[in-house]
């Protein structure tokens, strides 16, 4: 099992063993009754785990950077790789600078359109080169980007600058993963955007269409950019629910 990506994947913000990573590979001491025993190396004793993704991290630093430490496979090795890459390209640098490609905050949708067309020409060199490194095959799990704003764009409700085409940029970035996940057979969406839709700045505020009745809760950390371990918690589900639905594909 491989991890690559920025800090969603690195677990920034999660207690210890807390990370949606961890999770899947082991349950930890304190796991939820309802999910203890249920974890990846439970069912595959020869389980191994890297986690190569770094906070911080853009999708141009995991090409440049992340994709060369990825270790060369022998052939009977089948992986299962977990990535999240983009969310930084969109939030960094929080309007403290002139947008530019891997930190366009406060961007118009035409200035950023080059780079979003870079991005997915990025995306499938990276989506590529994995694969090379897996000659016995591998399933990647290829998450999109969620909104902390719960699909308001009011970003200045947060503290940080206001960005018009905020939204208009994380959908389009969105759509790049979700085609990515359509044109190849062995890679996977996982929709962080949806699951994590209501429970964002505006959880509590029960008359927006957005509202999560069940679990009316904030799953983000104190930067606003990365999860809590509520949130950590709801991604490893979301992982594990994927990967159990792509086994047949994959095969046994």
């Amino acid at each position: 099992m491989l991890g690559l990506g920025d800090s969603i994947t690195a677990g920034f913000g999660a207690s210890r063993g807390l990370s949606y990573f961890d999770r899947l590979v082991q349950n930890p001491p304190d796991e939820f009754t309802e999910l203890d025993g249920i974890c990846l190396s439970r069912v595959l004793p020869n389980l191994r785990s890297l986690n190569l993704a770094l906070s911080g991290t853009d999708s141009l630093q995991h090409l440049s950077k992340q994709l060369p430490r990825i270790p060369q496979q022998p052939a009977d090795v089948f992986g299962l790789v977990v990535f999240t890459t983009g969310g930084n390209d969109i939030i960094h640098a929080y309007g403290r600078a002139a947008p530019r490609e891997g930190a366009m905050y406060g961007a118009t949708l035409a200035q950023a359109r080059p780079w979003i067309e870079a991005f997915e020409s990025r995306l499938a060199t990276m989506l590529d080169r994995v694969e090379a490194c897996f000659p016995g095959g591998c399933a990647i799990f290829l998450a999109n980007i969620y909104d902390p704003t719960d699909n308001v764009g009011d970003s200045a409700s947060a503290g940080l600058p206001a960005w018009p085409d905020g939204l208009a940029i994380l959908r389009a970035y969105n759509a790049v993963l979700a085609r990515a996940a359509e044109q190849r057979p062995n890679v996977y969406g996982v929709d962080l955007h949806q699951t994590f839709m209501g429970h964002g700045i505006h959880c509590t505020k029960f008359w927006r269409a957005t509202y999560q009745a069940n679990d009316p809760h904030y799953w983000y950390y104190d930067n606003l950019e990365d999860p809590n371990d509520r949130g950590y918690d709801a991604i490893r589900r979301l992982f594990l629910n994927e990967i159990a639905a792509a086994r047949d594909r994959i095969g046994n």
